[in-house]
């Protein structure tokens, strides 16, 4: 089956601070954190089934290297990725973050 990769606005907002953080850590390394991120977005949406789900229809998908987590969804054809979090953060903050976005 061929997959049609999307992303929730609030992806954004995960994902920049994130790069930022990085970036004042040591210079490119906020740019292989998106490097890393938009690979594992390639393997979603290649083999979007591969990660297991892990709250509801929820799947988690660990990126390599940074310690961050994609939670995403498989609807019909539609792979939709609803948030970009730190792996430290309380799951339950995370179910609770994820039950509030909504697509658009």
């Amino acid at each position: 089956m061929s997959y049609t990769l999307r992303f929730l606005p609030e992806v954004e907002g995960d994902l920049i601070p994130a790069h930022d953080w990085y970036e004042d850590k040591a210079v490119g390394l906020g740019a292989e954190f998106l490097r890393g991120f938009y690979a594992h977005a390639a393997a979603l949406h290649r083999a979007p089934l591969i990660f297991p789900k892990v709250h509801q229809d929820f799947r988690r998908g660990l990126l390599r290297r940074f310690p961050y987590a994609c939670y995403y969804r498989v609807e019909g054809n539609f792979v939709i990725v609803y948030g970009l979090f730190h792996c430290a953060r309380d799951p339950s903050t995370v179910s609770e973050s994820l039950g509030t976005r909504r697509e658009r």
